[in-house]
Protein backbone atom coordinates (compact mmCIF):
# COMPACT_ATOMS: atom_id res chain seq x y z
CA UNK A 1 0.00 0.00 0.00
CA UNK A 2 1.48 3.57 -1.09
CA UNK A 3 1.78 6.44 1.51
CA UNK A 4 -1.25 8.23 -0.58
CA UNK A 5 -3.37 5.54 0.01
CA UNK A 6 -2.95 4.92 3.86
CA UNK A 7 -3.51 8.63 4.07
CA UNK A 8 -6.73 8.99 2.23
CA UNK A 9 -7.84 5.75 4.10
CA UNK A 10 -6.95 7.69 7.78
CA UNK A 11 -8.94 10.89 6.33
CA UNK A 12 -11.82 8.46 4.98
CA UNK A 13 -11.65 6.55 8.40
CA UNK A 14 -11.74 9.70 10.84
CA UNK A 15 -14.24 11.81 8.94
CA UNK A 16 -17.01 8.11 8.99
CA UNK A 17 -15.83 8.26 12.37
CA UNK A 18 -16.84 11.87 13.05
CA UNK A 19 -19.71 11.75 10.85
CA UNK A 20 -21.07 9.13 13.14
CA UNK A 21 -20.38 10.84 16.40
CA UNK A 22 -22.10 13.71 15.03
CA UNK A 23 -25.13 11.40 14.16
CA UNK A 24 -25.26 9.91 17.82
CA UNK A 25 -24.96 13.63 19.45
CA UNK A 26 -27.80 15.11 17.26
CA UNK A 27 -30.24 12.12 17.84
CA UNK A 28 -29.27 12.76 21.92
CA UNK A 29 -30.15 15.94 21.70
CA UNK A 30 -33.18 15.46 19.95
CA UNK A 31 -35.54 14.69 22.84
CA UNK A 32 -33.73 17.37 24.91
CA UNK A 33 -34.74 20.13 22.37
CA UNK A 34 -38.15 21.90 23.45
CA UNK A 35 -39.88 24.76 20.92
CA UNK A 36 -41.30 27.76 21.96
CA UNK A 37 -44.65 28.35 20.58
CA UNK A 38 -47.33 30.89 20.71
CA UNK A 39 -50.98 30.94 21.61
CA UNK A 40 -51.94 31.91 17.65
CA UNK A 41 -49.04 29.06 16.84
CA UNK A 42 -50.42 26.56 18.62
CA UNK A 43 -54.12 27.10 17.29
CA UNK A 44 -53.14 28.03 13.54
CA UNK A 45 -50.22 25.02 13.52
CA UNK A 46 -51.08 21.45 13.51
CA UNK A 47 -48.80 20.73 16.53
CA UNK A 48 -49.46 16.92 17.40
CA UNK A 49 -50.47 16.02 20.98
CA UNK A 50 -47.99 15.10 23.51
CA UNK A 51 -45.27 17.23 21.90
CA UNK A 52 -43.40 18.99 24.95
CA UNK A 53 -42.94 22.69 24.21
CA UNK A 54 -43.04 25.86 25.48
CA UNK A 55 -45.78 28.42 25.87
CA UNK A 56 -45.39 31.92 26.07
CA UNK A 57 -47.83 35.18 26.47
CA UNK A 58 -50.03 37.17 28.76
CA UNK A 59 -52.00 35.53 31.39
CA UNK A 60 -55.19 36.46 30.43
CA UNK A 61 -56.98 38.83 33.06
CA UNK A 62 -60.01 37.28 34.91
CA UNK A 63 -58.83 33.47 33.78
CA UNK A 64 -56.73 32.37 37.04
CA UNK A 65 -58.60 29.54 38.93
CA UNK A 66 -56.93 28.32 42.49
CA UNK A 67 -57.79 24.82 43.21
CA UNK A 68 -57.61 22.89 46.90
CA UNK A 69 -55.15 20.30 45.66
CA UNK A 70 -52.31 22.74 44.42
CA UNK A 71 -53.55 22.82 40.81
CA UNK A 72 -54.11 25.79 39.22
CA UNK A 73 -55.87 26.79 35.90
CA UNK A 74 -55.42 29.65 33.71
CA UNK A 75 -55.03 31.13 30.07
CA UNK A 76 -52.61 32.22 27.96
CA UNK A 77 -53.28 34.78 25.56
CA UNK A 78 -51.21 36.67 23.01
CA UNK A 79 -54.14 39.22 21.98
CA UNK A 80 -55.29 37.09 19.24
CA UNK A 81 -55.71 33.63 20.77
CA UNK A 82 -56.11 31.88 23.96
CA UNK A 83 -54.63 28.67 25.39
CA UNK A 84 -56.10 27.01 28.50
CA UNK A 85 -53.23 25.93 30.76
CA UNK A 86 -53.18 23.74 33.90
CA UNK A 87 -50.44 23.73 36.32
CA UNK A 88 -50.07 21.04 39.29
CA UNK A 89 -47.76 22.82 41.92
CA UNK A 90 -46.72 26.34 43.73
CA UNK A 91 -46.78 28.81 41.17
CA UNK A 92 -43.48 31.69 41.70
CA UNK A 93 -43.85 34.59 43.52
CA UNK A 94 -44.04 37.17 40.14
CA UNK A 95 -47.22 35.01 38.71
CA UNK A 96 -50.15 37.48 38.20
CA UNK A 97 -52.53 37.70 35.58
CA UNK A 98 -51.76 40.36 32.78
CA UNK A 99 -48.26 39.89 33.25
CA UNK A 100 -45.91 37.49 30.90
CA UNK A 101 -45.52 34.03 31.17
CA UNK A 102 -43.74 31.13 30.10
CA UNK A 103 -45.65 27.40 30.73
CA UNK A 104 -43.16 24.37 29.84
CA UNK A 105 -45.27 20.99 29.18
CA UNK A 106 -47.34 19.33 26.75
CA UNK A 107 -50.19 19.83 24.08
CA UNK A 108 -53.32 17.95 25.38
CA UNK A 109 -55.75 19.33 23.01
CA UNK A 110 -56.54 21.70 20.56
CA UNK A 111 -56.15 25.00 23.14
CA UNK A 112 -55.60 22.89 26.07
CA UNK A 113 -51.84 22.60 27.15
CA UNK A 114 -50.80 20.95 30.43
CA UNK A 115 -47.69 22.69 32.45
CA UNK A 116 -45.08 21.25 34.34
CA UNK A 117 -43.03 24.37 34.66
CA UNK A 118 -44.13 27.74 35.02
CA UNK A 119 -41.95 30.75 34.82
CA UNK A 120 -42.81 34.61 35.43
CA UNK A 121 -40.87 37.46 34.59
CA UNK A 122 -38.85 38.47 37.35
CA UNK A 123 -38.72 42.09 37.02
CA UNK A 124 -40.80 45.42 35.37
CA UNK A 125 -38.34 45.52 32.44
CA UNK A 126 -37.92 41.87 31.39
CA UNK A 127 -40.03 39.87 28.80
CA UNK A 128 -38.36 36.69 27.31
CA UNK A 129 -37.19 37.81 23.71
CA UNK A 130 -39.68 34.95 22.14
CA UNK A 131 -42.74 35.92 24.66
CA UNK A 132 -41.85 39.61 23.41
CA UNK A 133 -41.53 39.68 19.79
CA UNK A 134 -45.17 37.38 19.64
CA UNK A 135 -46.71 39.78 21.67
CA UNK A 136 -45.43 42.63 19.76
CA UNK A 137 -46.37 41.28 16.54
CA UNK A 138 -49.85 41.05 17.49
CA UNK A 139 -49.90 45.05 18.91
CA UNK A 140 -50.28 43.29 22.28
CA UNK A 141 -46.69 44.28 24.45
CA UNK A 142 -45.30 47.52 23.09
CA UNK A 143 -41.93 47.00 26.24
CA UNK A 144 -39.08 49.18 26.12
CA UNK A 145 -38.28 49.16 22.17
Amino acid sequence: MTRKQRRLITIGSVGAVLVLAVGLILAALNDQIVFFQGPTDIVEKDLPLGQRMRLGGLVEEGSLERFEDSRVAFKVTDGANTVAVTYQGILPDLFREGQGVIAEGELIGARAFNADTILAKHDENYMPKEVAETLKKQGVWKGNE
